[in-house]
């Protein structure tokens, strides 16, 4: 099983990416929210992957935030959703958005989603309700990024610019790369 991917992102063609690790080139599908905040080609990539093996392939999906991950995993314990339909629906909403819409029962907004139909958006409602909790996301959001905060502050940054660098991270972003991605920012103003 491939969980994580670490290279050179050599090609972006909405919605598959191929990333060189060491001369090998992996094509990964990504949702829209991925696929927005990825790097230049040519550039550093840690990407977080779940592979899904059929008797006719093996797919590799991948995802900057873990929560993406997540949800990706729990989308295809749904009966009648396959790892395309859970693509398009981390593509149409971020994840937060996503977990918001199921554990509050939005039904009209899941179908808004290309793929989903009414007897669908109940499904993922009745079965995921319980599971999907859009509050601790955003927990897990807001502690992630203080984290990053603090680390960047002990490092002799101000508290003006450390968040200023919080800006540019994407959601759900692990800390350490967050961090990484915070000090390249800051480098770059000075």
């Amino acid at each position: 099983m491939i969980a994580r991917l670490h290279g050179k992102l050599i090609e972006k063609n909405p919605p598959q990416i191929v990333i060189d690790c060491q001369g090998v080139g992996y094509e990964v599908d990504v949702p829209m929210s991925t696929f927005y905040n990825l790097p230049e080609i040519g550039e550093d990539l840690i990407i977080l992957t779940e592979m899904i093996v059929r008797e006719d392939a093996s797919l590799l999906f991948g995802f900057l935030t873990k929560n993406e991950k997540i949800l990706f995993r729990q989308l295809l314990k749904v009966n009648g959703i396959g790892p395309r339909t859970a693509l398009s629906m981390l593509s149409s909403m971020n994840a937060v958005e996503l977990s918001n819409a199921i554990a509050t029962e939005q039904v009209a907004l899941l179908t808004k989603v290309p793929g989903i139909g009414k007897k669908t958006a109940e499904r993922l409602v009745l079965e995921l309700k319980d599971k999907v909790s859009a509050t601790s996301i955003e927990e897990s959001i807001i502690g992630t990024k203080k984290e990053i905060l603090q680390a960047l502050i002990s490092l002799g940054f101000n508290e003006r610019e450390a968040r200023s660098s919080l800006k540019n991270l994407s959601d759900g972003i692990e800390v350490s790369e967050g961090i990484r991605l915070a000090l390249q920012h800051l480098s770059k103003k000075g």
